[in-house]
């Protein structure tokens, strides 16, 4: 990276955001985060504030954005289930309109612009692991098709940006990735497990608990996309980043009342409309082309996470509010 690159994250004040404006900054770059703060929080990028080679706007991506900019990261979209489906029409806005503001802006200045697509892309897949030649099984009409089709959508523009004007573009598919900074109240399985164990609540499994899900620390993901886009022109994807350890949910489960030393019961509840059965990456492209694979195991990873979340359940604030959330 060059050290006068000015790059742009959008999505930036998000769990996964947040992490990449920190490193992209370490590296040496201006960053300008952009984020409406529907799921993204000030407090996750609060300690950013003031850097000589940070800035912060507030804004939209449904609406265009007129930066001069060298990259762009385009995060921005609801990414759990809770906040996507608060409002789905949003959501496939953000996505699509969103897609097509930053590939304009990145054809207006001539900028490299990343996609962070994911793996919902692949719906409740039939073929596993999941490799990127795969087109998927996606329920086009169901509760999380907002975010799903959304995403796919997305990819279609970026390709076709490319095909249509020569833009320069990376297509990241994200499987499950977790660590500090995750929302504590956003119904992913891992921010929901840990809240619950250290509550000492009951933690919930949807239907059997038999569901695998592969899970990336946010460290290694940030380091695989930044790799990513650091690649030469020729690699643009999609490649898939994500950990191909495969983990039962309620293997998982386990681990976390473990790690907690928690007294927490595991419960069942009916399992929700599409929930994809197996999740795992195929990362051998990612692998290949970009020398990259995590390298943080799921237990160091979830001491880290559970470590700040413990840290904001000694909040007296905090507590309440998680308190009130998994009761």
């Amino acid at each position: 990276m060059h050290l006068e690159n000015r790059v742009l994250v959008t999505g930036g004040a998000g769990f996964l955001g947040s992490h990449l404006c920190e490193r992209l900054l370490d590296a040496g770059a201006n960053v300008i985060c952009v984020d409406n703060f529907f799921s993204g929080t000030r407090s996750n990028i609060e300690h950013l504030i003031g850097h000589k080679r940070f800035e912060l706007i507030r804004h939209d991506v449904t609406m265009p954005l007129f930066v001069e900019v060298d990259e762009i990261y385009n995060l921005a979209c609801p990414a759990s289930p809770v906040h996507y489906q608060r409002d789905p029409v949003q959501t496939t806005k953000t996505s699509v309109l969103g897609a097509i503001n930053m590939l304009g802006l990145a054809k207006r200045v001539g900028a490299k612009i990343l996609q962070a697509s994911t793996s919902e892309i692949y719906g409740d897949p039939q073929v596993h692991p999941q490799p990127e030649s795969y087109w998927g099984h996606v329920n086009p009409i169901g509760l999380r098709a907002c975010y799903d089709e959304g995403k796919r959508c997305a990819e279609t523009l970026f390709f076709d940006y490319k095909r249509q004007h020569n833009l320069r573009i990376k297509l990241a598919r994200i499987f499950n990735t977790y660590g500090p900074r995750m929302h504590p109240n956003d119904g992913r399985v891992v921010s929901n497990f840990v809240v619950q164990a250290l509550l000492g609540r009951d933690i919930t499994i949807y239907g059997e608990g038999t569901q695998t899900r592969s899970f990336c620390y946010v460290d290694d993901l940030v380091d695989g996309l930044m790799r990513f886009m650091a690649a030469g022109d020729g690699v643009f994807g999609p490649i898939n980043l994500g950990n191909p350890e495969e983990f039962t949910i309620r293997q998982l489960a386990e681990q976390v009342i473990a790690l907690t030393g928690s007294r927490s019961r595991i419960v069942h509840r009916p399992i929700p409309q599409d929930d994809p059965h197996q999740r795992r990456p195929d990362i051998s492209c990612a692998h290949d082309v970009l020398e990259w694979a995590p390298r943080t195991r799921l237990s160091e990873g979830l001491k880290r996470t559970i470590g700040y979340f413990d840290a904001l359940l000694a909040d007296r604030t905090m507590h309440g509010r998680l308190t009130t959330a998994v009761a």
